[in-house]
């Protein structure tokens, strides 16, 4: 009997996204800045999301092979965090992140101004693995 393909798993391509407003008590760097421990963290509870909907349980996010930051994240920003199965095994998942920001605020417009940027502007990129329990 032949082992069915990976590659023909239905769940391969599960994305979730959440969507996040990032408060001034955030900021911890001059310009508003944010850490990009931030934006990890925010991973961190898409791919819980993500091991829910494909496993029935919360899994572990075990690491992270590669991260990429590529843009600021300030205090005021509306982030999207996404995270897309890109390879299923027996009990790992690998996941394709991403972060944009899909609003800023705009201060020298006003203490309230924003507006949504369209494109969103990507800030950062990773590779996460993610364990889930034997069934």
């Amino acid at each position: 009997m032949t082992e069915p393909d990976p590659r023909d798993d239905s769940r391969l391509g599960l994305t979730v996204t959440h969507r996040r407003y990032v408060p001034y008590a955030h900021a911890h760097y001059g310009g508003a800045l944010v850490d990009g421990a931030y934006t990890l963290g925010l991973f961190g509870d898409v791919a819980t999301e993500v091991a829910i909907v494909m496993d029935g349980d919360e899994g572990l996010l075990a690491g992270y092979s590669e991260v990429s930051f590529l843009g600021p994240v300030r205090a005021g920003d509306v982030l999207e965090a996404t995270c897309e199965v890109v390879r299923i095994g027996r009990r790992s998942r690998e996941l394709r992140c991403t972060a944009r920001v899909v609003a800023r605020a705009e201060p020298e417009r006003g203490p309230s101004a924003a507006a949504v940027l369209d494109p969103p502007l990507p800030v950062v990129e990773a590779t996460a693995t993610l364990v889930v329990p034997t069934p």
